[in-house]
């Protein structure tokens, strides 16, 4: 079973930055979206960002100008580069693979979440 396996997150004081990585644990084929979702205490799961198989890529308004998306093709790895940071930015962050194909029978895969705690 092939699992999205994050890291990066952790305590950082307002102001500060981070990068967030997600790899998978197997082979995942045909991807088409990756990206980042995230889940505050209390709130409903968030898009953070995404970035398609053409380069594409989409901010919540909220990260705008203070999150860069990107990608390792060769490792199938996503990266979340976060600045600026706010203690509203304080949640789990999850990442998020969607594929064109099933690969061992899905479509969509998630992480299993990482805490990013922003300290005011």
């Amino acid at each position: 079973q092939v699992q999205l396996v994050e890291s990066g997150g952790g305590l950082v004081q307002a102001g500060g930055s981070l990068r967030l990585s997600c790899a998978p644990s197997g082979s995942i084929f045909s991807i088409r979206t990756m990206g980042w979702y995230r889940q505050a205490p209390g709130k409903q799961r968030e898009l953070v960002a995404n970035l398609t198989s053409g380069g594409s890529t989409n901010y919540a308004d909220s990260v705008k100008g203070r999150a860069t998306i990107s990608r390792d093709y060769a490792k199938n790895t996503v990266y979340l580069q976060m600045s600026s940071l706010k203690p509203e930015d304080t949640a789990v962050y999850y990442c998020n693979f969607q594929t064109a194909l099933y690969v061992s029978g899905r479509r969509e895969f998630w992480g299993q979440g990482t805490q990013v705690t922003v300290s005011s």
